[in-house]
Parts: C-alpha cells; structure tokens; sequence
C-alpha cells in the first residue's frame, strides 16, 4: 500500500535525489507505505503528474530547488487540477525561506522549511491520522545527525552503475558568506563516523565507484577529514573517484600528507575562490587567506594528482571588469584544471541582498535568478562574462585544447583579456554558444590564432591537430587538410579509463606535460 510518494525534478538523469532518500530512511514506521519516484526537469510534466497519481496516494510530498521550481510549479497545478484530494507537501532549500512570498507555496497544502528529515515523518503521521494541522509552514529543527537513519542503503543497483552517489560525513558551514546559504546553516554538525564508513563499504561492495560529498567545508574537522580519506585510500581501486568541497585556505600538513599519497585522478576538490578582491570578500564577510590559498593551490598541483574545479564569481558587489580580469588571471596561474565562473544568484534568505540598493544589483525574475547587472558591471558586460564562462567551459574546462589555448595567449600580458576578446570573436561568428561541433570550435579557435593572434597557419595546424587528436581522435577536420600534418597518436593513458571523461583529457594533458617540465603549468604564465 503507498500513502506517501517522495518525488522531485533534478537538473538531469544522472544526478540522484539524496534528500529524498534522506527523508525515506527516517519515515520509521511509515517506511513500507512510502515510495521515491524520480524525474528530471526536461520530462513530460503531465506525464509526471500521471505517474505520481498511479500509486494513489493520500500526500506527496515534492523537494523544490532553484532548478526545478518553475518546473514544481506547474506540476503542483496538475495534480490541483487532477485530483484535488491529495495533499501536497513541499520541501527544500527553495521553499524554505522567503517562503509565503511564493506562487508554488500558495499552491501546495504544507511546507516544510529547514531540514525535513525527521519533521516530514511527523507531519505525515497526523495527515493519515486525519489530524490536519492549521499551520501551513512547518519549521523543521535542526536534527542531530547522530539521530538518523542514514541513507544510503536506498541507493539501487542502477543508481550505483549510472548516476552520481551523493553522500555527506557533515552539515553546516562556520562561515558567513553572504551569497551563500550555507551562511544560514550554523553549527557544523558531524554524521556518526563509524556509522558512515560502514556505509561507505557497504556501497563499495556493492560497485559504487563515484562519491560526491556535499559537505560545504570536507577539510573543516581535521581529525574526520583524515579518517575519510584514510578509508578510500585503503580501498583504492580502479574506477574510484571521490570529490570534496573544500576550504581553499585551509590544509594542514595532516592532510597534505595523506593526500599526497593517493594515485592520481581518484581525488577532485571543489575549490570555492570566488574573488581574489579583498575588498570584496570583506565586504560579503568571507574571510579568505589569500597568501595559504596560494600556496595550497601550488602545493595541489606541484605534488599531488588531485583534479581541481576551482570556482569563480561574475557580479559581486564592487567587483568590476578589470578586478574580475586580474582575478581571472590569477586563478589561471594557479593552474586548476577547471575554473567554474559562475554569475551570482540572489538565492532566497542570503544577506546578499543588503547590498542591493548601494551597488545596483538588478537579478532575473525567473529562476535561477542571475544578477544582471550592478553599479559596476553593466548588462552589456555582464553578457561578454557570461559568454565568457560558456566559451571557457568548452575550450578550457572540457580539456580539449590545452596547446591551442596556450598558444592563443603565449604573447599577451593578460589572458583573459585575451581570451574574452575569442569569446567576443565566437559569438560573433556563430551567434550561439551551444550546440557547437568539435570541429568548428576547433576552426574557429584556427581562424582566430591566424587572424587576429598573428600565428603562422602552419604552426597553428600543429598545435590544433595535435589537440584535436589527443584523446584518439584520428578524422581530419577540412579546414586542416591543406597543411602536412602528422599521423595521430593513439589514445594515452589507458589505465585513466574508469575517471570521468573530463578528469580523464586533464590527466592526459598533465602526463604529457610531466615528461617534459613536472613543475610546467598547461598552460604557461601569462606572459608567456
């Protein structure tokens, strides 16, 4: 029998709903009545509401977040339309603030703000009791997390062979950055760590080989840091791949240590920048130590094989473009293998928004609410960064072009002003920045060294045939079959097969490099 349905839109079919399956764990008695059903925000939505509507259930209960809640909206009008009885129960971190100023809020039975796990339980529990309460918004207290039942034996054999495994040792952050909501999510609370690690065996028993935590500080609690990792380098195996979000300013040499000593590519750490301003970073109360971020990013690169995704924000208050430029520049120094530049949200509850009036901050309406300009950057600039962030996610993050770029720049003081006059170059030659071949990304990136960096076309066809092939591709695209060319390589490092494909073309690149200059960085100094 199935009262209850656990249900939510992610942002794609790989991802896996952990909060949903956080909630079932803890639903106690109620566990064999309730049931997850899963989508993705490009399905159907009518064929979603069918399919929910199936098991017949008396509440449904839907998590809402800045990526679906258009999506949640318009679902939570079909089952309205449908079947009017069903109680409908909304949770997540979307909902849970700014909460009553909502049009999906308006349309749902009950919400629950805050962290549900246990509160939905109880709610559910009085619905089929037929004791509904008068309160629509429910304020779930912080749960010990020692209290829970943990999630992960909900994770099914598909989950474990096609989709990412979500896992968490802690929730919380110490710190109050203000475009955060993490900056609302105090103290830092701590998973059993026996009870955690024996879940983490049970999971590698059963084949799961890809682990992202979603803590918001892994390196925060030394002592647990090092026993995680201690677990996973114990248990090395082909295939394994574990990412950790992590504070960019703090690693002991504890964990230096350990984390030197991990083969390479089974390691990324998400690495939150955000802003080489100082002034900025005071003025959003994140407090950063740039001088130990610095030498952190060295120690990564230099001694270690962990695959770093280091993230960048567009539009904080006061940053303008030359501040975002020199910031560019210095990430890029550092040599992550990803930079993620990401435009600023006004996520719902961040103090964010007492800047507003003083720097001019004006957000999209619509979610994923993205800043669209401010005091500092207009809105003509801040779509040059925007194009910016996509046409370095398909040249510089995808892995595919490390020579060319290097080349793009190896006379220009700044690389990004180098690299966002080829983003102004690309949209203005093909008007969109998605849905781009390989093979015309790879000519358009020809035509600008040729054309507007002055490089020899013969030299230039080397180095993009030399990219281009560098993962085992062996077509030659048209625009290169003019200039002699030599024969492709095979694929190299076969062994990095089982990484994600991204981590697998930065591995390839740095073997290469290593042979040559350990100590090099793929890309070179700005200068050149």
């Amino acid at each position: 029998m199935t009262d209850i349905v656990l249900t939510t839109l992610n942002a794609r079919y790989w991802h896996t709903a952990f909060g949903l399956r956080c909630l079932l764990a803890n639903m106690g008695e109620l566990t064999e009545r309730t049931v997850i059903r899963e989508f993705s925000i490009g399905d159907s939505l009518i064929e979603v509401a069918s399919d929910l509507l199936e098991h017949d259930p008396q509440i449904i209960g839907i998590g809402v977040y800045i990526w679906n809640v258009r999506q949640v909206a318009e679902l939570v009008g079909h089952l309205r339309s449908i079947d009017p009885s069903v109680v409908i129960v909304l949770g997540g971190p979307e909902v849970s603030h700014e909460t009553e100023q909502q049009d999906v809020v308006r349309q749902a039975d009950y919400v629950v703000t805050g962290e549900a796990d246990l509160a939905f339980a109880s709610l559910c529990r009085r619905l089929l009791q037929g004791d509904r309460p008068q309160e629509r918004i429910v304020a779930a207290p912080l749960p010990d997390l020692t209290d829970l039942v943990l999630p992960y034996h909900l994770y099914t054999d598909e989950d474990i062979a096609h989709r990412v495994i979500y896992v968490e040792a802690s929730r919380g952050c110490p710190f109050t950055c203000e475009f955060c909501l993490s900056a609302l999510d105090v103290p830092v609370r701590q998973a059993d760590p026996d009870a955690f690690l024996k879940a983490m065996t049970d999971l590698l028993n059963r084949g799961a080989r890809r682990f992202k935590f979603v803590d918001r500080t892994f390196n925060l609690n030394l002592k647990t840091s090092r026993r995680i990792l201690e677990f996973f380098l114990q248990r090395q195996t082909d295939g394994l791949f574990v990412h950790f979000e992590m504070i960019p300013d703090r690693l002991p040499e504890a964990l230096r240590e350990i984390i030197a000593r991990f083969p390479p590519g089974m390691l990324q750490f998400e690495i939150g920048v955000q802003t080489f301003n100082p002034q900025v970073s005071e003025r959003i109360s994140r407090r950063q130590n740039l001088t130990a971020l610095e030498d952190n990013f060295r120690f990564l690169r230099e001694r270690t094989g962990v695959h770093i995704h280091a993230d960048l924000i567009v539009g904080l208050p006061g940053e303008d473009l030359e501040s975002f430029g020199r910031g560019f520049d210095r990430l890029l120094s550092l040599d992550p293998q990803e930079i993620q530049i990401g435009l600023l949200k006004r996520l719902r509850g961040t103090p964010i928004v007492r800047h507003e009036r003083e720097f001019r901050m004006v957000y999209s309406s619509v979610p994923p609410f993205e800043i669209l300009r401010t005091r500092d950057l207009d809105f003509r600039e801040m779509m040059r960064l925007r194009h910016l962030a996509r046409t370095w996610d398909l040249v510089g993050n995808s892995g595919n072009f490390p020579a060319s770029l290097s080349l793009m720049w190896s006379q220009q003081t700044s690389c990004f002003e180098r690299f966002l006059d080829f983003s102004d170059d690309l949209v203005r030659r093909e008007r969109r920045l998605h849905g781009i071949p390989l093979t015309r990304l790879a000519q358009r990136l020809f035509e600008y060294l040729t054309d507007v960096c002055g490089i020899d076309p013969q030299h230039a066809a080397e180095t993009i045939w030399k990219d281009y092939t560098r993962h085992g591709r062996s077509d030659r695209p048209e625009f290169l079959r003019r200039f002699s060319l030599p024969a492709p390589c095979p694929e190299r490092n076969r062994r990095d097969r089982g990484l994600p494909i991204r981590q697998r073309r930065h591995r390839q690149v740095r073997t290469e490099e290593d042979a040559e200059d350990p100590m090099r960085s793929r890309y070179g100094p700005p200068n050149g």
